[in-house]
């Protein structure tokens, strides 16, 4: 019982293991990844089953075993999944919120303190409501590369490092890029799009009111695209995310 620890984390996914178990891939706030066996929880009478669903917020007493953790407590920190359930664009928002924090960990047991940071402020400003789930998401996936070295370069050209604004964004060459040094087909954005890229990035939520649906569906696009560029592969969650225009723009 000695080698018992507790740490406070996010339940990233769930997976079946056997006739009542699960095992459940959590983001920590000082272990990083850690994958963990949750015995009898998928049983009516499991005393945190009900815990231990995506979007969670808990802390969990572990048990070191010889290939995965065992859980052997559970408290509740925050219920976000109950907010986020009911509702289709913050729920598709917060499982590629998840997803993408699951795909840039790749390590177990490796403190990726900043990253759950902004996974636990993404859920929460998702199941609060106050803002647009659309750029509560981009914002988050802005910042996730910025805290796995891949950012877009916003306000530099991303090869020579020329002081912007450039009109150019290239995903290969890393943002936006100065004529000297765009590459063929790169894209055009508009510079409501640009301003919208930086303000999300830096979190300036007072840069983001007003812009135009269309802008801000052009600066998702490039996020999203940028983002698995870098990953190699496609988010499963992102193509399901509904894009709602600004209430002002009906």
């Amino acid at each position: 019982m000695a080698n018992l620890y507790r740490d406070t984390g996010v339940v990233l996914r769930v997976q079946k293991l056997g006739e009542a178990d699960r095992i459940i891939t959590l983001l920590t706030q000082r272990h990083g990844k850690v994958r963990a066996v949750a015995k009898g929880v998928r049983r009516t009478s499991s005393r945190f089953g009900a815990r231990l669903e995506p979007f969670g917020h808990v802390d969990v007493q572990f048990y070191p075993g010889r290939s995965l953790d065992v859980v052997t407590q559970v408290e509740t920190v925050d219920a976000f999944g109950v907010a986020l359930v009911d509702d289709y664009q913050r729920y598709t928002a917060a499982c590629a919120v998840l997803e993408t924090a699951d795909r840039l960990t790749a390590e177990e047991g490796e403190p990726v303190l900043r990253l759950y940071l902004l996974v636990t402020g993404a859920l929460r400003a998702l199941a609060a409501g106050e803002r647009d789930a659309s750029l509560v998401l981009d914002a988050f996936l802005l910042r996730a590369m910025a805290f796995a070295g891949w950012a877009p370069a916003v306000t530099e050209c991303a090869r020579c490092g020329t002081p912007g604004p450039h009109r150019a964004f290239n995903i290969q060459a890393g943002g936006m890029v100065c004529p000297d040094c765009r590459p063929p087909g790169s894209a055009q954005p508009h510079a409501d799009t640009l301003r919208l890229l930086i303000a999300l990035l830096h979190g300036d939520w007072s840069g983001v009111d007003g812009v135009p649906a269309v802008h801000r569906r052009e600066a998702s696009g490039l996020v999203a695209a940028h983002l698995q560029w870098h990953l190699e592969r496609q988010l499963r969650s992102l193509p399901l995310v509904e894009r709602r225009p600004p209430a002002a723009d009906g």
